[in-house]
């Protein structure tokens, strides 16, 4: 009985359209089960390639990159397409290489089968233009990829083992980003399942949670309890572990924060936290302390997803947005990531430091928020700002006492200046006594 329950939705799904295609907005029948979303136009015309798999393709939203790839078959110039055909042939080479090492692959077609509902439901957009046994496969053949790359990412044998994906680290690295593209998402749940069917003798004991925790290099930085829908939504995790204090403050609108330079010559103290998939920022005593922030190739592409699935699925949640716009109103310039730079709150691998400067401003372009979790803490970083004496601290210190060298010119100048006064009050005092004596 349960296994035709899904033939039966899927048939009422089509017949509820006249017509179904690809991209067709669906109404939600449980929002709650929804997580996989296409990145909306307003945030992809800003960067389009962050949100485009470079290599890999998969799930229904990316099919008809598939479609475009097909019609340029035999183009070697268009080396995207190639890549995408490439990767498709690799599916069923793993998807072979998978049905020898497991025997029959009818126990996995008929668990997708029996979730094929509950698998349709996370994706936003209507799939209900794909038959049932060609959605079955496409689910089949990408979870199959997938958890052969990941568990030969773990099992690499000494020399070449004749799969490019493999011996070429810029293509292990590829695929490795474009796991986490939000567009390119499987639904967790059935990766796990399709797994603990599985499980290989070298991995007994060891979860498919614990496994793609690792992989992703996010070992400690996910609570047991967590619960996520996807990889995108894990990278999502790493970051608000670390909020749970600052998500019960004040949500309001930050409108204006003073940028990191003007603020540093106000007297507000920088501190770098070492933990850098935080977001945890914190004002303590005229110091503003910020996680470690690395820049590299993929921080930008990363963070796109991410901001994207909160602007998607947690709109009354999006603390990533809410720590982004905080960062771009503390970065107007390059002077402002040199500062930051110097405290080591940003660790720049990508160059100049004003490509950084245009990232962060670039990555908030588009960017719609219900309040920010960072709101308390821009107040209280304004209002020390401001205060006249804070300020004034400040300048002298930075002014007399800026190094040792300048420190040591102004106490000597200090000293100096007492001496003279003394030596001026004494030679006063000896003069009213040698009028008084005579």
């Amino acid at each position: 009985m349960d296994s035709k329950k899904p033939e039966r939705s899927n048939k009422s799904e089509s017949s509820t359209k006249s017509t179904d295609y690809p991209g067709m907005w669906r109404i939600l029948t449980n929002p709650d089960d929804c997580s996989i979303y296409r990145v909306p136009d307003y945030l992809r015309q800003v960067n389009p390639e962050a949100y485009t798999p470079q290599l890999v393709l998969l799930g229904p939203l990316n099919h008809s990159l598939k479609s475009q790839a097909l019609k340029s078959l035999g183009d070697i110039t268009d080396k995207k397409s190639m890549g995408y055909l490439n990767l498709e042939e690799h599916k069923k080479i793993y998807l072979e290489k998978f049905k020898q090492e497991v025997g029959d692959l009818a126990i996995y077609r008929r668990i997708i089968k029996e979730d094929e509902v509950k698998i349709r439901e996370c994706y936003s957009e209507s799939t209900a233009w794909i038959k049932s046994p060609e959605f079955v496969e496409m689910i089949l053949r990408d979870c199959v990829f997938v958890l052969q790359f990941i568990l030969m990412a773990f099992d690499q044998p000494q020399g070449k083992t004749g799969d490019p994906l493999i011996d070429q680290p810029g293509l292990t690295y590829t695929v490795r980003s474009d796991l986490i593209l939000l567009e390119n998402q499987l639904p967790y749940f059935i990766l796990n399942k399709l797994f603990h069917t599985r499980v290989p003798k070298m991995f007994q004991g060891c979860t498919f949670r614990q496994l793609i925790i690792c992989y992703f290099g996010l070992v400690g930085k996910i609570d047991s309890n967590s619960k996520f829908s996807h990889f995108t939504d894990l990278n999502r995790c790493a970051g608000t572990e670390t909020l749970k204090e600052l998500t019960r403050g004040n949500h309001k609108h930050v409108c204006h924060v003073y940028n990191a330079d003007k603020l540093y010559s106000g007297g507000v103290k920088f501190e770098a936290v070492e933990n850098k998939l935080s977001l945890d920022v914190r004002f303590e005593n005229g110091c503003l302390k910020i996680p470690c922030l690395l820049i590299e190739d993929r921080t930008e592409m990363e963070l796109r997803n991410v901001i994207a699935l909160e602007q998607c699925h947690y709109p009354n949640e999006a603390y990533v947005c809410n720590y982004i716009n905080f960062l771009k109103h503390l970065i107007d310039t390059d002077k402002d990531v040199d500062l930051l730079v110097e405290k080591g709150i940003i660790k720049n691998w990508i160059g100049q430091h004003s490509l950084v400067a245009e990232m962060v401003n670039k990555l908030n372009v588009g960017i719609i928020t219900c309040g920010s979790c960072y709101y308390d803490i821009a107040a209280q970083v304004n209002t020390h700002y401001t205060n006249r004496y804070q300020r004034s601290k400040a300048i002298l210190k930075r002014v007399y006492f800026g190094n040792l060298w300048i420190g040591t010119a102004s106490v000597a100048a200090v000293l100096l200046l007492l001496m003279t006064l003394i030596q001026t009050v004494a030679s006063i005092i000896q003069v009213m006594q040698n009028t008084h004596n005579n």
